[in-house]
């Protein structure tokens, strides 16, 4: 699966493309660079971005999951932006893992999910 990270500091937030299915091994590629992050700058503000995205595999769902419940105060705001009705019920999906203010944008609507993500909380 082809994962892109992209650190925007000037304008604080994480911006990760994914297309394609996640697998197990994608986390242990980039979850340390997220943990990372936390880390030197304490809690996120992230926009993910999803491509033609096909989901998770059984063992990348358990990788997300952990994440989730080991970060759930580290992401202050997350954007999804998607092309489909189902990842828009991922917004809804997410709420109980998380502390962090949750918004759906279609992809039409980048431009507003960065404006939206960039705002301090």
């Amino acid at each position: 699966m082809p994962i892109d990270i992209q650190h925007h500091a000037e304008q604080n937030y994480v911006e990760i493309k994914l297309s394609g299915k996640l697998v197990k091994e994608d986390y242990h590629d980039f979850m340390p660079i997220i943990e990372t992050l936390i880390h030197q700058h304490g809690p996120l503000h992230m926009l993910v971005e999803l491509h033609d995205f096909h989901g998770w595999t059984v063992g990348a769902l358990w990788e997300d999951t952990k994440f989730d419940l080991k970060h759930f105060k580290d992401i202050e705001r997350l954007a999804i932006a998607g092309e489909s009705k189902w990842e828009k019920g991922m917004a809804t999906f997410c709420k109980p893992f998380t502390k962090a203010k949750i918004k759906y944008f279609d992809m039409a609507e980048l431009d507003a999910a960065k404006t939206w993500i960039a705002e301090s909380t």
